[in-house]
């Protein structure tokens, strides 16, 4: 007779169970479902009154995982997952259902979950029982470990077919997708001195609180509490998944110390290559990359773009902004030809807009481009930093909506730019810049009525060329950069008729 799985004991115990016949007391355990420790009273205010306790207090780190947790090995890692027979809402009638992760390797520390229901919050206990594992998976104490965050899954696609859609794990990190996309770019809560003097700082979700929802309900409530060394804060997240995934951040920061180098609203992606930088990477590939671009409204209503790129060094851009419309990172090249790789589907990468909610007063969006040689590294950081530091002792907050899209809310009035692309001139000397514009009606029909206005900090604009691209039906700005002595900013207009009709196109021209 052949041994049966574990997973097939569990079948045939949910099985008896349904039945209504009896157990043995050590099959109990091995039901389907999470444990659920005793209820208590919540509230969205009881976070940030935690968050403003924390902040009170010198910060003491959640527990970290036990080393040999920390010392599994790539792929002995991959050897666990979770086992969905134990999800968190599984076969009730909301829109939400959760599953879980396991800390170790890279995610070194234990978060605390809690389930929501009614009003009352109940602790969701760890259990190896929940995860299934290879045979080769070695035999690690459950006390070692503890969760390292969850995923939600909902009716994204199909009607009654329940699907991931939203990730939470690792420091303050999280992400999603709307319809037909693939993950790609990830958010996080804060970011602390990236790019700045000294080692950033990596604040935390130590805590998450999620609430079951109501049969047909467009949203998802999640709740969490942040915590590093400089700060505490409390952050409640409205998950409306579609076509367009919407989360709606409300978030309470309780500095310990005063932040002067703050990044709100976070997102991290990675840029290897695309046309503007192709000749520096040996690549079957036509482009590389989860996002192509920044783009902004700023608060004058003026539409940015802003290409990025892979420097040679770490590269730092602030763009001075009052109460901005939006910012975020672009990705727009959506045709599986753009890549020429069957198997990334860069093509399907959400771009993730930022919507200031409230007023957000004087600051800059900051763009951080770091070098890398390899596309599993995020090297691109925006964010908002507010003009004024946060300080200690108060409490500061900030408000906005994320939108996980194929094209962001910015979009639509002016021709939006498709590509950029640079190279040394042939015959004459001087770097030449292509700048190409979609399709849109307020280009007009003849390019001849469209003014060229650019400017440069460094060297001189030469020459200007607008014309038709027969090959986009859009149009296309060429103009040559001649006898920059260092980093040149390069911004371009397109005008008609004494109107704008295009974004305006910044770049960073830092030498060969």
């Amino acid at each position: 007779m052949s041994r049966l799985s574990r997973r097939q004991i569990l079948s045939l115990l949910a099985s008896a169970s349904a039945l209504g016949l009896p157990l043995p007391a050590t099959a109990e355990a091995e039901q389907a479902g999470m444990t659920l420790g005793p209820a208590t009273p919540f509230s969205p205010e009881m976070v940030i009154d935690r968050a403003r306790a924390l902040a009170a207090a010198p910060f003491a780190p959640p527990p970290m995982v036990a080393q040999d947790w920390r010392n599994l090995s790539y792929d002995a890692f991959r050897g666990i997952w979770f086992d969905t027979r134990h999800t968190l809402y599984r076969g009730q009638p909301g829109a939400v259902q959760a599953e879980f992760f396991v800390a170790g390797l890279y995610f070194p520390h234990k978060i605390g979950l809690n389930a929501v229901q009614g009003g009352q919050s109940r602790p969701i206990t760890f259990e190896l029982r929940t995860f299934d594992t290879t045979d080769q998976f070695p035999p690690l104490a459950e006390a070692g470990t503890g969760f390292a965050g969850f995923r939600l899954l909902g009716e994204l696609e199909v009607e009654g077919r329940f699907q991931e859609y939203a990730v939470f794990q690792g420091a303050s990190y999280f992400r999603a997708i709307g319809r037909g996309q693939s993950y790609g770019l990830s958010a996080r809560g804060l970011a602390l001195n990236t790019a700045g003097q000294g080692h950033e700082e990596f604040p935390l979700f130590r805590d998450f609180w999620i609430e079951a929802s109501e049969p047909g309900a467009p949203t998802a409530r999640i709740h969490a509490l942040l915590d590093s060394p400089s700060v505490a804060g409390a952050y409640s997240f409205a998950i409306a998944k579609g076509e367009t995934t919407e989360i709606t951040v409300t978030s309470h920061l309780f500095p310990r110390r005063d932040l002067a180098t703050v990044g709100i609203a976070p997102g991290t992606s990675m840029f290897l290559f695309n046309d503007i930088n192709r000749t520096r990477f040996d690549d079957f590939r036509e482009a590389v990359h989860d996002s192509d671009g920044l783009l902004m409204m700023n608060g004058a209503g003026e539409v940015l773009w802003r290409p990025l790129t892979n420097p040679q060094t770490v590269e730092v851009s602030a763009f001075g902004d009052t109460n901005p419309r939006g910012f975020g990172l672009m990705q727009r090249a959506r045709s599986p030809g753009d890549y020429n790789d069957l198997v990334a589907h860069y093509e399907r990468r959400p771009s993730l807009w930022v919507e200031p909610l409230g007023d957000w007063g004087a600051g800059a969006v900051m763009l951080v481009e770091l070098p890398t040689d390899k596309e599993i590294n995020d090297n691109i950081v925006a964010f908002w930093r507010p003009a004024s530091p946060l300080l200690a002792g108060r409490e500061h907050r900030f408000d906005y909506r994320l939108h996980w899209c194929a094209t962001s809310p910015a979009e639509g009035r002016l021709a939006p730019i498709s590509a950029s692309r640079t190279g040394a001139r042939v015959f004459e000397e001087g770097r030449i810049f292509t700048i190409d514009y979609a399709p849109h009606p307020a280009l007009g029909p003849d390019p001849a009525q469209l003014e060229a206005r650019v400017t440069t900090t460094s060297g001189q604009i030469s020459t200007t060329l607008v014309q038709r691209n027969p090959a986009t039906g859009g149009i296309r700005l060429d103009l040559t950069l001649r006898g920059a002595t260092g980093p040149a900013e390069l911004r371009a207009e397109l005008w008609r008729n004494g109107h704008p009709v295009a974004e305006v196109w910044l770049n960073r021209w830092a030498g060969a």
